[in-house]
């Protein structure tokens, strides 16, 4: 009988089993080949993910993660809330639950959605989903086909551009102005790309720049893709983070026509352990969602969607907010000052409005992943432009900073480190 294709090559060893890496000197009489799929043989780890194993090391300051503040999180509330569902609601908060969510924590999405960022209307439906990466990944799984093009932002967030990748779509990147996405380039690719399926935005405080689009911006990409009958997917996860100047109204607002998709999610207001997401939709699109969810994970995790909702119903989430604004306006400043005490004048940096990362940019054809080595070094880890792009081999100049994780302390200590590696770097 032949050996089937899918199994991986096992070592026959004495004792516990251990992988052929672990014992190379043991030979065993099994051998089978892993035929991976198409769609995931290409697909590498996250960048991201990989340097967020060497920041395990305490004494490793960390600038590279995405997460937000530690100290953010409303234990003490959920903690009560946790001990309360246990003793009074335990059977519904450990049961298998509906895939569309929980819904009181449903309605109370939708309320919210509607009456601070006008992203639910007539005809639109929600979802709960588990985190907004799902919310991202569903959205492509029903909407793509192998071959059909997806727009985005370049350089954009990498655990979309994953996504997108798994289901072998063609991804194109729109550079980045100062205000948000280049229209011209926007129009061009609308108007000779074959099979534009979806544009995928973060128009606000966009991960990895800290980019907000302008309103005007935001106006001109939904009349072009409105023409061109192309679903915009917009990505909202940094919304609520504005610590200075004025909110700009969220593309959803403008949807007269039911072509954008409005993901956002509890990730970096609560926590996101948790992975709590919610898209806003037409309900066609909900429907699919739901019947793509149910083949996927059934439903989001019911215990902590019941959490949320009782935190929403018994506490202020928007003082809570506006604590976390605080708390990343003192972050951001002092990065930001340090920044321009210790760097070097040929280092450009962003200075976004909110969210909770920086760009920085370096002169053409600076070596940014021997940087990120040296810096590595030094005990600072800082994520590479490259691992941000829609092509990975496309040359970056530059590299992403999140103040939201470290310490004031450490920003100080870690900026300054920082900015002796590039003064020595860049000569």
């Amino acid at each position: 009988m032949s050996k089937p294709a899918f199994c991986a090559k096992i070592e026959k060893v004495s004792g516990p089993w251990r992988s052929p890496r672990a014992a190379p000197e043991t030979k065993g009489t099994d051998c089978m080949n892993v035929a991976f799929s198409a769609r995931i043989q290409a697909l590498q780890p996250s960048a991201i993910r990989e340097i967020l194993k060497v920041t395990q090391d305490p004494s490793v300051i960390s600038f590279a993660a995405g997460n937000p503040a530690a100290e953010s999180f409303p234990v003490k509330e959920m903690a009560q809330i946790a001990s309360g569902l246990f003793n009074e609601k335990a059977t519904a908060a450990l049961q298998y639950s509906v895939t569309e969510g929980y819904t009181p924590l449903r309605e109370k999405v939708r309320a919210r959605l509607r009456e601070r960022f006008d992203a639910v209307h007539d005809g639109d439906d929600v979802i709960i989903v588990s985190g907004g990466q799902q919310g991202i990944e569903l959205s492509c799984k029903v909407l793509c086909d192998e071959g059909d093009t997806v727009l985005c932002e370049n350089p954009s967030f990498i655990g979309a551009l994953n996504a997108f990748r798994s289901y072998n779509v063609r991804l194109h990147g729109i550079p980045l102005e100062e205000d948000g996405i280049d229209i011209d380039a926007l129009a061009h690719a609308l108007a000779t790309l074959p099979r534009v399926k979806l544009l995928y935005l973060i128009p606000t405080f966009q991960n990895p720049s800290g980019i907000t689009m302008s309103l005007s911006k935001r106006r001109a990409v939904y009349e072009l893709c409105l023409r061109r009958g192309v679903i915009i997917l917009e990505d909202n996860p940094y919304g609520e983070l504005r610590f200075s100047g004025d909110d700009v109204p969220v593309i959803k607002s403008l949807d007269t026509e039911g072509i954008v998709i409005y993901c956002g999610s509890f990730s970096k207001i609560l926590s996101p352990g948790i992975r709590l997401g919610f898209v806003s939709a037409p309900k066609a699109v909900i429907q699919k969602l739901v019947v793509a969810k149910q083949v996927s994970d059934v439903h989001t995790n019911i215990f902590f969607q019941m959490l949320a909702d009782e935190y929403l119903a018994r506490f202020d989430l928007d003082a809570h907010i506006a604590r976390i604004r605080a708390m990343y306006r003192e972050k951001f400043l002092a990065m930001h000052g340090t920044a321009a005490r210790y760097f070097p004048k040929a280092a450009g940096l962003t200075r976004p409005d909110g969210g909770i990362f920086l760009w920085c940019t370096l002169p053409e054809g600076t070596d940014i992943l021997e940087l990120c080595r040296l810096c590595a070094q030094k005990k600072v880890a800082i994520v590479p432009g490259t691992s941000f792009m829609v092509d990975e081999n496309t040359p970056c100049s530059a590299f992403r900073l999140n103040f939201s994780t470290p310490t004031l302390e450490q920003i100080e200590n870690g900026m300054a480190t920082l900015g002796g590696v590039l003064r020595d770097f860049l000569g």
